[in-house]
């Protein structure tokens, strides 16, 4: 990986991390076009620089972290499912991290659930969020271990099938993001030197650069997102997700075959 790789990589974190479009699934996708999908340093950057978007949360939502324990009590709860399904499906999970192809489909599918969600909920006032609710909201984030499907969207979805309103339902998912996302860098990093690898001097500024643009670019994206969600739902998300998944199928089968498991 060289640094515009790492700067592009970096950008698409930042935008799609809180979109409901899948980042790991636009990530793996780019990476493959790059040829260094299946390098391991890049299994590793992709998963490090979500720190910097951890980051762009706390900063926009500071004042949030300090209200009340009940509110990291709900996070902790929703975060369960996460925890026992990621440890129990980890190697299926790191197998379809490969998968260009899968993203592909993910989207896909996604993205005509997209198109009817707002038909399905409406857009709810409820801003409540019971225990119930958040751990109802913590198994639908678990659909996201299959790449493509969109963490804060499956977690979006949850919330509205909750009768959270749109906005209440993705400022929880933002949320969520933190124990999700944190978890899941470290136990990366831990399986990274636990292999014996190392980082190189280079590879530690890439690092560092890809978490710095992370965050800059995430601090617009959920600024944008929000209001662009408050106002118009969720369909242009969905057609987004269709048009670049099927774009993906047709250059794997009529173009190159992609990276495929």
């Amino acid at each position: 990986m060289d640094i515009f790789q790492a700067i592009i990589l970096a950008i698409i974190e930042g935008i799609t991390e809180y979109l409901p479009v899948s980042s790991t699934g636009h990530m793996i996708i780019v990476s493959s076009f790059f040829g260094i999908a299946q390098e391991e340093f890049t299994k590793l950057f992709t998963i490090v620089i979500q720190l910097g978007t951890i980051l762009s949360v706390v900063v926009l939502y500071f004042k949030r972290f300090f209200q009340s324990m009940d509110f990291y009590f709900k996070l902790l709860v929703a975060f369960i499912p996460a925890v026992v399904f990621g440890l129990l499906l980890s190697d299926v999970i790191d197998s379809l991290l490969e998968s260009p192809l899968t993203v592909a489909i993910s989207l896909v599918i996604g993205g005509f659930i997209l198109l009817k969600v707002d038909n399905w909920f409406g857009d709810a006032e409820n801003t409540h969020i019971s225990y119930a609710t958040a751990f109802k909201i913590g198994l639908f984030q678990c659909l996201a271990m299959i790449p493509g499907v969109s963490r804060s969207g499956a977690s979006i979805v949850g919330g509205m099938s909750q009768k959270l309103s749109r906005t209440a339902a993705a400022e929880f998912s933002f949320f969520l993001a933190l124990p999700t996302m944190l978890g899941a860098t470290l136990k990366k990093v831990f399986d990274y030197y636990n292999a014996g690898f190392t980082l190189t001097d280079e590879q530690i500024n890439l690092l560092i650069v890809g978490n710095v643009i992370g965050f800059l670019v995430a601090l617009v994206a959920i600024k944008t997102f929000i209001g662009y969600l408050s106002k118009h739902g969720f369909k242009m998300f969905g057609y987004y997700r269709i048009i670049v998944g099927i774009s993906i199928i047709a250059i794997h089968y009529f173009v190159r075959p992609l990276t495929v498991i």
